[in-house]
């Protein structure tokens, strides 16, 4: 059982890498938008952020992966494995297309559906669910409030200055709302596959209780800035250029709004999707200068992506764990 546990957690670390390469764009998409920083550096930025962030905001979302969607007492290693199978796999699918899915909830996809093979419906913790189901909700939403209202303000405060020296000024800021993303996405994000090693952990009984050791959150903080880093710039394009063109003071309210939100998810303990919070708030960011400059098709495309990750995931987790059954 050691091997298998072993193996995968090293499973696990490969969905937190590819968690990060997808996610990558969530964090940097509009400071390269907008041009105030060059690839390379938005995204060594970004990566470094991801590591501090899960030590700065603490562990709640990582309870809520492992005790919050199929019963912890029930689930196997084998189980996870699939799940984590169906995660990876729509993950990349998605990344290859440059669609900025929620791994947040392609991982979650893909443990229901190993759940639901191994064990049923009636094994799913309905409770942690509802957690998840909320932050589909909340986080565009509120992102698109979000960015509208604090691009409406700064329009408003700044309308009567001239428009150089306030991007100029805005760009040298947005280095920082980058940088704020970067750490409330690291919290947020970060702690999943977290939960999810205690998770591999607990069943395969090396610990005794759903507790967090040290070395967890410092290999998945680790494999989520080494995902990040080596990022995926389809989805960077899509995020920072197809869905509407940003000027350095909308990036800054995008950055700033979006990690709100999502320090606030992470205190809470609410496995929310960062690429939904972000991509609400550049939509309202957009938005706030003329409801025409965003591109509303491709918004819809990526709102289709997000409406079909939970099942499609959660389809490869099923098909996934029943074709490892097969040989255990």
């Amino acid at each position: 059982m050691l091997e298998i546990a072993i193996g995968a957690i090293i499973v696990a670390l490969i969905f937190d890498f590819v968690n990060g390469f997808n996610d990558s764009a969530n964090s940097v998409a509009t400071v390269i938008g907008t041009r105030v920083l060059k690839p390379i550096h938005a995204v060594g930025l970004s990566a470094a952020m991801n590591f501090i962030g899960p030590f700065v905001f603490g562990v709640a979302v990582a309870a809520t992966i492992a005790k919050g969607i199929v019963s912890p007492d029930d689930i196997t290693v084998y189980m996870i494995v699939g799940g984590l199978a169906g995660a990876i796999g729509w993950s990349t699918l998605c990344t290859y297309f440059g669609l900025p899915i929620s791994n947040s909830h392609s991982l979650v996809g893909g443990i229901m559906g190993a759940g639901i093979a191994g064990l049923g419906f009636e094994k799913l913790v309905y409770g942690g669910l509802t957690k998840v189901f909320a932050g589909i909700v909340i986080a565009p939403i509120g992102g698109i409030i979000f960015g509208l209202l604090v691009t409406t303000l700064i329009i408003t405060v700044f309308a009567s200055r001239k428009p150089g020296p306030v991007n100029k000024t805005f760009g040298r800021l947005q280095i920082i709302s980058s940088a704020w993303f970067a750490l409330t996405h690291g919290a947020n994000d970060g702690q999943k596959t977290m939960g999810i090693i205690v998770l591999i952990l607990f069943s395969a009984g090396l610990i005794p209780d759903l507790e967090m050791p040290l070395w967890v959150i410092f290999a998945a903080a680790t494999a989520m800035g080494l995902g990040t880093f080596f990022g995926g710039y389809k989805v960077i394009k899509t995020l920072g250029v197809k869905i509407t063109k940003l000027k350095p003071y909308q990036g800054f309210a995008a950055e700033t709004s979006g990690g709100l939100m999502l320090a606030v998810f992470a205190v809470f303990g609410i496995p929310a999707s960062t690429t939904h919070a972000i991509t609400g708030t550049i939509m309202g960011s957009g938005a706030a200068r003329r409801k025409r400059a965003v591109r509303w098709k491709v918004s819809r495309q990526i709102v289709f992506s997000w409406l079909i990750t939970i099942p499609g995931a959660a389809g490869l987790g099923i098909g996934f764990t029943y074709l490892i059954n097969l040989f255990v």
